[in-house]
């Protein structure tokens, strides 16, 4: 494994994966720029050092042209991905559809003998990671994280602080993740992995009951969910099932994970013409804004953890590179795949996200 500082961002050009890279810069790490397309690659090179002196670094955390190293490379050529990895310290995979880049990409990984992060939200992506990669990964005792972004790792974070509360157990009746987003505006990759799923599922609907994965033609129903103010009480639709229910599922005992979605989201994503999201600021990220809020019930307690913050797409930044900032660390639980709430001190993990996020957590239990 290498020592040095610098993280391969695979789908560097794409909306997260310049989110991924800023963050990088953020927080001291030495970006490598690498993807399908040279020619964008080398654009976001100079765009990040455009206006700064050769070899400076601004408080912005952009660096200047030379200063971010490009490495294009295919996913079915694994050599040229050999050679994109070739030194890093980690890499974080950021290009969908995950169906299609996880595989070659965690292998090169492996095969480098560094940590591996991704932010797929596609739930039979993740399914096929665990259930592909997870022994390889513990043989060769090298940390991967599947689904460490807002889909996926931010629920499970939230599902496993909520349970830890209640004493350390990793058992539960139910878990709840709702989202509550104020709009949606999908990126053309949530939109390319979205049609990568439909067909995978033939059009079929997916939930996790009874400890599984079940594919079902049931149609989404109505509801209202109490969110904490100030967002209160929305209407959302039940059984929108997301990324969450594999990765809290890969590490705690729960038979039923079920997902919510507030329905101005769900028109949102479901429109053919909702734009992509804009920004609204200098740093990129839109004026959409989130709470998850997490309901755990175990043993007749119930439990409630909840983040919110703003921007989904922006958000999964710090929470991918707080993954890799921690691996390189030696802060982590599991030498080999795992879903964030296994791999991390889930607890600590949120709480040392924010500013990006508020979260209310409970407290922990008294020992009796």
């Amino acid at each position: 494994m290498s020592t040095s500082d610098a993280v391969v961002v695979y789908g560097a050009t794409g909306h997260t994966g310049r989110f991924v890279v800023t963050e990088l810069l953020r927080r001291g790490f030495t970006p490598i720029l690498s993807g399908r397309d040279a020619n964008r690659l080398t654009a976001l090179a100079k765009e990040l050092g455009e206006g700064l002196a050769p070899g400076s670094v601004q408080a912005s955390g952009r660096v200047a042209p030379g200063g971010v190293e490009v490495r294009a490379a295919s996913v079915d050529d694994p050599e040229a991905l050999d050679r994109a990895l070739a030194g890093a310290a980690a890499v974080v995979n950021c290009a969908g559809p995950f169906a299609v880049t996880g595989g070659p990409v965690v292998e090169a990984a492996l095969r480098a003998g560094i940590p591996y992060v991704d932010v797929a939200a596609e739930i039979e992506a993740n399914a096929s990671m665990f259930a592909t990669y997870a022994e390889q990964a513990a043989q060769a005792g090298t940390p991967v994280v599947p689904a460490m972004a807002f889909y996926g790792g931010l629920g499970d974070l939230l599902a496993t602080a909520a349970l830890g509360a209640l004493g350390g157990s990793t058992a539960a009746d139910e878990v709840h993740v709702a989202y509550g987003l104020s709009s949606w505006h999908p990126t053309e990759g949530t939109r390319a992995a979205g049609r990568v799923s439909h067909e995978r599922r033939a059009g079929r609907r997916v939930r996790f009951r009874n400890g599984a994965l079940e594919y079902h033609d049931d149609g989404l129903t109505e509801q209202d969910w109490a969110f904490p103010e100030p967002l209160g009480r929305r209407a959302v639709l039940a059984e929108f099932t997301m990324a969450d229910v594999v990765t809290v599922s890969s590490h705690l005992d729960v038979p039923e994970v079920r997902g919510y979605m507030t329905v101005v989201a769900a028109r949102d994503l479901s429109g053919a013409d909702t734009p992509a999201p804009e920004a609204a600021d200098e740093s990129g990220r839109s004026d959409q804004t989130f709470v998850v809020d997490v309901v755990v019930h175990a043993d007749g307690v119930e439990h409630r953890a909840t983040a919110a913050g703003r921007d989904i797409y922006a958000i999964t930044a710090p929470l991918a590179v707080e993954a890799v900032a921690r691996i390189l660390a030696g802060d982590f639980r599991v030498k080999g795949l795992a879903s964030a709430g296994a791999m991390f001190d889930a607890a600590g993990f949120l709480r040392s996200l924010e500013p990006h996020l508020t979260v209310e957590l409970p407290e922990p239990a008294k020992a009796s």
